[in-house]
């Protein structure tokens, strides 16, 4: 007989929802950060908004290092909240499994474009 209490209390699960919780304010924070940053620099520059005030925005190396690094957080923020959605509220696992997978392809896609377009600059 199994005993269901005490240290040796018979758990399941990941066991990662402190992990997930965290990081989803660490890259809120970083996220809003950025964005109190990038509004910073928009309000206090010179001319009109356009695309000479983006490119002249993200020319310099490391606004595009800082803005990938956004990008990353931004990702693994919806990746924490797609895989808690997926596990919580999809229960055959085929499915759940094929969630998951399209949601990384995605993001994977995602990050690739957001390279593609800060680096092209």
């Amino acid at each position: 007989m199994s005993v269901n209490y005490g240290y040796k209390r018979i758990t399941s699960g990941a066991h990662y929802g402190l992990r997930d919780w965290l990081a989803q304010r660490v890259t809120a924070v970083l996220m809003a950060l950025f964005t109190v940053l990038l509004l910073v620099r928009i309000v206090f520059s010179q001319g009109p908004i356009g695309y000479d005030l983006w490119a002249s925005l993200f020319s310099s190396q490391w606004m595009k290092a800082l803005t990938f690094t956004v990008i990353i957080a931004l990702l693994y923020h919806v990746w924490v909240g797609m895989r808690n959605i997926w596990m919580d509220y999809v229960k055959p696992v085929g499915l759940r499994l094929s969630l998951q997978v399209f949601t990384i392809v995605w993001l994977v896609a995602c990050a690739a474009w957001g390279i593609q377009v800060l680096w092209r600059l």
